[in-house]
């Protein structure tokens, strides 16, 4: 199955693709209203509308750097997750994507990095908690998120992974519990972007990673993971065929392939592959 992660909702109704996720607030923070044709999508906590309007907003380390894109290896402007008001603005949004169409799916889920968030509320907040172990509490802060949505969403929900699956990162970096997680998330998305795909022997140990680190087995032909997961690649001015080759890789792991923000060449790569396919031509892994 092939899909679409879009921010224009016409390509959302594009006969190529068996699934489509629109974009209803994206990083920028720009909103757009939920539609019922495709699967709407929200960008949690990363916002650069809302950081810019108040910087309390955004988190600090402990050495009172501010998470923003102003710094080395931040794309955008993040939210605290322990804000309130933010937090009950997202889940009325995400209320308002599930009345639209019943499943959902939450992007940018988490805290920025390590040593985040250590503002005054944090701080409060961790000191005055049952736990001792500043993950674990930063853990349950995100759970208690994702817990909290799950209940808006009467569907199918969609989680995106941050794309490292080596044991321990994503809950050292987000807060990000896989096993606390599962009850309330019915499919994980691993986006693995790359500008050109000329190799793929990275994409295909990232995705075998996935696999082990969500209780399958890296093995093609080993079980399943408990919760499946579905890779979505980058496809803005990308050869096709590099395109073709990276979407049969990550196929051979994942549950699903998603392509993003380019429907034109994640189109023409979908009929070129079904061509060849119908012709038996056949691409590897290498």
């Amino acid at each position: 199955m092939d899909g679409i992660v879009t921010r224009n909702e016409p390509e959302t109704e594009w006969e190529e693709f068996d699934r489509a996720f629109y974009e209803v607030k994206d990083v920028t923070g720009r909103p757009n209203e939920p539609i019922t044709g495709a699967i709407n999508m929200v960008s949690c906590f990363g916002d650069n509308a809302a950081a810019g309007e108040n910087p309390d907003l955004v988190p600090i380390d402990s050495e009172g750097h501010k998470a923003t894109r102003e710094r080395a290896y931040f794309d955008w402007d993040y939210i605290c997750p322990t804000h309130d008001a933010y937090r009950e603005g997202l889940l009325e949004m995400i209320s308002d994507c599930a009345a639209a169409n019943d499943a959902v799916r939450l992007d940018d889920v988490g805290f920025p990095r390590e040593d985040y968030c250590r503002c005054d509320r944090c701080k409060q907040r961790f000191a005055a908690s049952e736990f001792d172990d500043w993950v674990a509490w930063r853990e349950s802060i995100i759970t208690e998120f994702v817990a909290a949505a799950s209940e808006r969403v009467p569907g199918r929900m969609y989680l995106t992974l941050y794309p490292d699956p080596y044991p321990g990162h994503l809950a050292e970096r987000a807060g990000i519990d896989l096993a606390a997680l599962r009850p309330y998330v019915d499919e994980f998305v691993v986006p693995l972007y790359d500008l050109e795909y000329g190799t793929t022997y990275w994409l295909e140990s990232l995705a075998r990673g996935f696999r082990s680190a969500l209780g399958g087995s890296y093995a093609v032909d080993g079980p399943d993971p408990e919760t499946p997961f579905s890779i979505e690649l980058y496809a803005v001015d990308v050869d096709v065929d590099n395109l073709i080759q990276a979407a049969e890789v990550a196929g051979t792991y994942a549950k699903e392939v998603f392509f993003g923000y380019d429907a034109a060449q994640a189109s023409a790569a979908i009929r070129r592959q079904d061509a060849d396919q119908q012709d038996g031509k056949t691409y590897g892994s290498e």
